[in-house]
């Protein structure tokens, strides 16, 4: 019998997220998936940069999500780059259809992990930063790199 996962395990991240958006609210979703994408996962083999999620139908899509062919796959290996379903409660989409349909807030995956064996996406409503707020975060990030500098220096002399 298989040890049974406990917690949060990583697949992969969208760093850029975080830095092109800023996002509001965040929803952990299930997805559906075929074949040997699960063992492709399990391997990290994912990519989420470029994906994003739409609602269509009442129900809610993710797109650009790569997940490459698993290395033991046989001709019967999934295909990288098709569109997947997303699992969320009805209400929810809903409320989600409401935040997309507003204008300048996108759907932005943030993550994937497996969670008691199970692959879960993080979802995030995200409002695109302009140039002048991404430099702003640079700045501030610069600032506190540099004042925790002072400090280690400051630290080490004394």
């Amino acid at each position: 019998m298989a040890k049974k996962e406990s917690g949060e395990r990583p697949v992969c991240q969208n760093k850029r997220a975080r830095v092109n958006y800023f996002i509001d609210e965040t929803y952990e979703a299930g997805i559906v998936l075929v074949g040997t994408e699960v063992k492709a996962l399990r391997d990290g083999r994912a990519n989420l940069k470029d994906s994003y999620a739409l609602i269509r139908d009442g129900e809610l899509f993710l797109y650009d999500l790569h997940i490459s062919p698993y290395s033991h796959g046989n001709r019967a290996n999934h295909d990288p780059l098709r569109i997947r379903k997303l699992l969320l409660h009805k209400q929810e989409i809903r409320r989600l259809y409401g935040k997309s349909q507003e204008r300048g807030l996108a759907l932005i995956p943030l993550r994937m992990y497996f969670r008691n064996g199970k692959v879960k996406v993080e979802i995030g409503v995200g409002r695109g930063k302009k140039l002048y707020d991404k430099r702003e975060d640079i700045k501030l990030k610069e600032d506190r790199r540099d004042m925790e500098r002072g400090l280690r220096a400051k630290n080490r002399d004394a």
